[in-house]
């Protein structure tokens, strides 16, 4: 019996993970906070790495290296909760062209994506020229999309 409620529930969390992300939120309000709360943390990491690369800080192989990390996989979340009636709701400062030029939205999306997974890479040499050429050009796609599709 134990061995049948184990994969059970091993069947549930694999069924959990497979939904699609945006079935998640019970309300877009809901959405709204979770894809603030995401770009907040990897913004927060984003500075961390930056402070390093532009020598405001010492620089720390290991912590560029965490905070890099953290960066790439933070970068992957926000976007499933741009879904519809998201853009109605909540003190948001996203555009409305995010909803109505879905497609550029979802490129510049996947670009900053690449680029902060090029940053974790970078982090992980141990070199700081790399790190800031790396720095550099995921400022750049964050700014792209910024300039794009965020209201400031």
């Amino acid at each position: 019996m134990h061995k049948i409620f184990s994969h059970l529930a091993f069947a549930a969390a694999l069924a959990a993970v497979a939904v699609p992300a945006s079935a998640q939120f019970a309300k877009p309000e809901d959405a709204v906070k979770y894809r603030q709360s995401a770009l907040s943390v990897m913004g927060t990491h984003f500075s961390r790495v930056g402070a390093m690369a532009n020598g405001r800080v010492p620089f720390d192989a290991k912590v560029a290296a965490d905070n890099a990390e953290l960066v790439a996989s933070m970068s992957k979340l926000p976007w499933a909760a741009f879904g519809p009636g998201t853009d109605k709701v909540g003190n948001t400062k996203a555009k409305p062209e995010v909803w109505t030029e879905q497609a550029k939205y979802k490129e510049a999306s996947e670009k900053m994506m690449g680029e902060a997974t090029k940053l974790a890479a970078a982090a992980k040499t141990g070199n700081l020229d790399a790190l800031k050429t790396a720095f550099g050009a995921t400022g750049a796609s964050c700014k792209a999309c910024h300039d794009a599709y965020r209201s400031q």
